[in-house]
């Protein structure tokens, strides 16, 4: 992707594009292995999605910083098997490696509709992302 686009921000945006179509697949399989029932609130959404990432990652993050208006909140990774086995050059160091994981979750939860932004907030360490209901 690096050699066939011009800029580190439109293969950031690819990436996205990447785990979001892999997040309206992946939706079904979990709904059909958990069969989870449509979310309560953001906070029954954070648990779910908490589920999948230990389902296809292997990984639980940590739930935090809930808004006050209980409609943004952060996952934190201890560990992301995304990153564990990939260097980014100094060159690159705007790519946004993890924007796959924000892609998929804005994809699968579009697909039970429930439309959110995600992104990561801590991009030195690829470990931290942010979400919110719009």
């Amino acid at each position: 992707m690096i050699k066939d686009m011009d800029t580190t921000e439109d293969v950031n945006k690819q990436l996205e594009r990447l785990g979001y179509n892999m997040g309206i697949r992946l939706i079904e399989d979990f709904l059909a292995k958990t069969g989870s029932g449509r979310c309560l609130d953001l906070k029954d959404t954070a648990d779910k999605i908490q589920t999948a990432f230990k389902m296809y990652l292997g990984v639980q993050p940590n739930v935090a910083n809930w808004s006050a208006a209980g409609d943004e909140f952060s996952f934190i990774l201890d560990t992301n098997p995304l990153t564990d086995l990939v260097e980014i050059p100094e060159d690159l160091k705007n790519l946004k490696y993890c924007n796959l994981i924000c892609g998929a979750i804005r994809g699968a939860l579009e697909m039970v509709q429930l439309e959110v932004q995600s992104w990561i907030v801590q991009v030195k360490l690829q470990k931290y992302f942010h979400h919110n209901h719009e």
